[in-house]
């Protein structure tokens, strides 16, 4: 379980990283600690799981690429070595399982299992899709995205619900 200090630092970073030659001293500094601290604090959170990932978010069309939800409808009996081969894969972001509705038929195996495809150059998405394909012998189904909405959702983490400042 995140500690008070945990609970601070992560709501201090979240949307508001500086931009400056030593930026985790600069935050560092705003939490009474040193850099290093603030540094082993970090790794140790993604360590342990109470974060999953600490990075910028990318415009990734702005570079050239793409990223394209995706989804599959995997036999249970299927869903472990699918969801490794996926995972093994540089091109996808990340998998879980949700159950939707299958998009041909009632009674057919929902669509269970989600990732993100991930391209440096959109042109790839066709074969990154083909690829799955051949090696699960399943089909994908694409979702690209047509339009981009910005949700900045924070929720928050310290007692009063107030945020520290960024």
């Amino acid at each position: 379980m995140a500690s008070p200090d945990d609970l601070r630092l992560i709501d201090r970073l979240h949307g508001g990283f500086p931009l400056c030659d030593r930026p985790f001293a600069e935050v560092a500094a705003t939490l009474g600690c040193t850099e290093d601290m603030l540094i082993d604090r970090l790794q140790r959170l993604l360590a342990h799981g109470d974060l999953t990932r600490f990075g910028p978010l990318f415009q990734i069309e702005r570079a050239g690429g793409r990223f394209v939800l995706a989804a599959m409808a995997v036999p249970e009996q299927r869903f472990e070595t699918v969801a490794a081969q996926l995972g093994a894969m540089p091109e996808i972001a990340h998998n879980y399982r949700r159950e939707s509705a299958h998009p041909d038929q009632p009674g057919a195996t929902p669509l269970n299992m989600w990732f993100v495809i991930a391209v440096e150059h959109a042109d790839q998405v066709d074969r990154v899709t083909q690829d799955i394909e051949a090696m699960t012998g399943l089909p994908v189904y694409a979702f690209p995205k047509e339009r981009e909405f910005f949700v900045e959702l924070r929720l928050p983490l310290l007692p009063g619900g107030h945020h520290v400042p960024g």
